[in-house]
């Protein structure tokens, strides 16, 4: 997903050093994790203003930015390359940032906003940094919930990922990030940024999924009942068959809902829903006996 980090700071594509730099302040405070209400909406926000002020305050950052959007800094890692440190089953990637690097490098927002302001928060020097990492999962885990083994340095845990993930999900593993700069002082925490993989059947739109389905010409006119794939996150494959009702005098195009059949919602109970839209296929070539029957239909 493309980001306007120039809409995120609110300012103009052509702001100036100084500018870029007022308009952080000023956002940085109003969203900044101590003052915020709702803390977890506010870090999330805190993290974005602080991604975009890291790429636009670097010229060469910023040129690349304006040249390739923000797909220049989400290239991550190809091939299994695993930024843990690990040589795990898993492929790792950063969250964002061209050839395998985020745009924070290894720098803490929180650290961000203390350069800026010149001063240390009272909070930071209690952890260590917070860590930022996305992580791939298979759609299949997605729908069914999965328990991945990664490795942060010489670390190995499990993180269990729950059913209903979708791309953009986060999730939090308080302690499990980098080691804090004093001894005795706690770790800080790791980040996940959850990248679902996508199904070549279904197109997911929040916790509803949309697939289509073909039915022939009989079909359409007669009716009939059918077999169509949903997800199931109780089953071994993650799917399921279910019947539809096709009725007689079905349009092409038509779109039928299969209530309670889509993705399992998080933190909630009930899925989304399943649209299936049929399309009437026309054969394109038909035996002797089969024309002299639409040539009946055709006059009748």
């Amino acid at each position: 997903m493309n980001k306007d980090y120039y809409e995120i700071l609110g300012v103009a594509k052509g702001a100036s050093e100084d500018e870029i730099k007022k308009a952080y302040k000023k956002m940085a405070k109003e969203h900044h994790p101590d003052v915020a209400k709702n803390k977890e909406e506010a870090e999330k926000k805190f993290k974005e203003i602080n991604e975009a002020y890291q790429v636009l305050k670097d010229p060469n950052k910023k040129a690349q930015y304006d040249r390739f959007g923000s797909s220049a800094f989400n290239g991550g890692q190809q091939g299994g390359g695993n930024p843990f440190g690990g040589q795990g089953p898993f492929n790792y990637s950063y969250t964002s940032g061209g050839n395998g690097q985020s745009p924070f490098g290894d720098i803490d927002p929180f650290d961000i906003f203390e350069e800026v302001f010149g001063f240390r928060n009272a909070r930071r020097p209690q952890q260590g940094k917070n860590l930022y990492y996305s992580l791939s999962v298979s759609f299949v885990d997605s729908i069914k919930g999965t328990t991945k083994k990664i490795r942060v340095g010489n670390e190995e845990f499990d993180v269990k990922i729950p059913s209903g993930v979708g791309s953009g999900t986060e999730l939090k593993l308080s302690g499990k990030g980098g080691e804090a700069p004093e001894k005795g002082l706690p770790r800080g925490d790791l980040f996940l940024s959850l990248e679902v993989e996508e199904d070549p059947n279904f197109i997911r739109q929040g916790y509803d999924l949309f697939s289509e389905k073909h039915i022939s010409i009989s079909q359409a006119v007669l009716g009939d009942t059918i077999k169509v794939k949903v997800v199931d996150p109780k089953s071994n494959d993650g799917f399921n068959e279910v019947t539809l009702k096709i009725p007689s005098g079905t349009q092409s195009g038509t779109n039928f809902r299969l209530s309670e059949k889509g993705v399992p919602r998080l933190r909630g109970s009930g899925r989304g829903d399943m649209y299936y839209r049929v399309k009437v296929e026309i054969p394109t070539k038909i035996s002797k006996e089969q024309k002299k029957l639409f040539e009946e239909l055709k006059n009748s």
